[in-house]
């Protein structure tokens, strides 16, 4: 059997309700801070949720030309941001040599929401011949990608993996199987979101998704908390520069860690609701250690799905429970969500990026708002204040409506 390649992380990218890169994203993640606020880009005022995390002062024009933003969604834009970013970081260059062995996997669960708002309402006021010849390019889903890999001349695969809440881990982790299988070197692999519009904002209140703590938005995302209501929308990208171990040591590349497990299933049990007992998610995160060849004693962080919704966080609670058993209640577990909301496709992507900082800084963010759990949430979710202790192996869960689920282990590189 052909030894498995291995892959390792050299760049991170982060824009989001915390901050408008990694670092300060991170900074703001260990204080503790809260992103969400009320919403400012329309009126809320007929809404039964107001509130959402909001990326703050983006300012497009250092990563795009001006003439070319116009041809973007916000989400296109934040893919951008993110991507420039951890480029930097990795110090990664693409040659006509390595070009077509360089990936691009940054995806939206979404994609354009706000664009086909505003286009349909100029398409009726207007008229037809009054709607952008870049609608089209403006709002497909797989947009992101196909502008980074146009900047950066990545000529290797290039697509989006769309699977609602899990679509930023998902690609994160076909990135890793195309560095596995020889396909690609390198990838560049994320999510990127911004749906904060009208539509979205009456499409999860209508379904009794969102939180209505609009009079204290900062304590609105509260996941396992006994008066948690719902998730909070939020918007922002992840973008993680994957490589070949050997070709990343070979360029003299700093190594952040190595994405050694991924798992992916289906509940195939509701359209929105998790399957009983975690089932499902559990049977993913077994998948992700089996395949990383990680132990569960190894583990000793989970980033959680953790949206703040009474069956998700309970379901997700029981999957730890029946995948780690009596260690279930060693791991320390937190849900960054509760800062920064719920980015939806670029959620697994932001928290994988997250992952790999906890294992650069042997820091675990906490999980703010959790006053009093529960009764059914009883394991150790870092609670109000980050926490230090050396980290070995760290794993992060997401799971989409439809039943999908994704895992990714991300270790020190030994």
């Amino acid at each position: 059997m052909a030894h498995q390649r291995r892959v390792v992380v050299t760049g991170v990218g982060i824009i989001s309700p915390l901050g408008l890169t990694a670092k300060e994203t991170w900074s703001n993640c260990l204080s503790g801070k809260s992103g969400i606020s009320a919403v400012t880009r329309f009126d809320t005022s007929q809404y039964e949720a107001r509130i959402a995390g909001e990326v703050k002062g983006f300012q497009p024009d250092q990563f795009i030309h001006k003439k070319e933003q116009k041809k973007m969604d916000l989400f296109i834009q934040y893919g951008m941001a993110a991507a420039a970013e951890a480029m930097q970081d990795s110090g990664f260059q693409i040659t006509d040599e390595n070009a077509s062995k360089v990936g691009v996997v940054v995806s939206a669960g979404m994609g354009g929401l706000p664009g086909i708002e505003t286009t349909y309402d100029t398409l009726r006021e207007r008229g037809p011949g009054r709607v952008t010849p870049f609608f089209i390019p403006m709002v497909i889903a797989n947009l992101a990608s196909g502008q980074i890999a146009i900047k950066y001349g990545a000529k290797g695969p290039n697509l989006c993996v769309t699977s609602a809440c899990s679509t930023g881990a998902h690609s994160i982790g076909e990135g890793m199987r195309y560095i596995q299988d020889g396909i690609c070197d390198a990838v560049i692999a994320g999510g990127a979101e911004s749906t904060i519009c009208h539509l979205a904002l009456a499409g999860f209140s209508s379904m009794k998704a969102l939180s209505t703590r609009n009079d204290a938005p900062e304590k609105a995302s509260r996941p396992w908390d006994k008066d948690r209501d719902g998730f909070v929308l939020g918007e922002g990208s992840g973008v993680l520069i994957l490589e070949e171990l050997e070709s990343a040591q070979k360029r003299g590349a700093r190594i952040y860690c190595e994405l050694v497990g991924y798992g992916l299933n289906c509940d195939a049990y509701h359209m929105t609701n998790p399957s009983e007992g975690g089932i499902g998610a559990s049977d993913c995160m077994n998948m992700a250690l089996s395949r990383g060849k990680v132990s569960i004693d190894e583990i000793d962080y989970i980033n959680a799905h953790g949206t703040s919704t009474s069956a998700g966080d309970i379901a997700e609670t029981m999957a730890v429970k029946r995948t780690f058993g009596d260690r279930a209640n060693k791991v320390w577990i937190s849900s960054t969500k509760s800062m920064m909301g719920h980015l939806l496709g670029a959620a697994g992507a932001v928290e994988a990026a997250l992952c790999v900082l906890s294992l650069r800084d042997n820091a675990v963010p906490p999980t703010i708002n959790l006053d009093q759990p529960s009764p059914e949430c009883d394991l150790d979710y870092v609670p109000h204040q980050a926490r230090e202790k050396r980290l070995n192996a760290v794993l992060t869960n997401s799971f989409g409506f439809g039943g999908t689920n994704a895992s990714l282990i991300f270790k020190r590189l030994s």
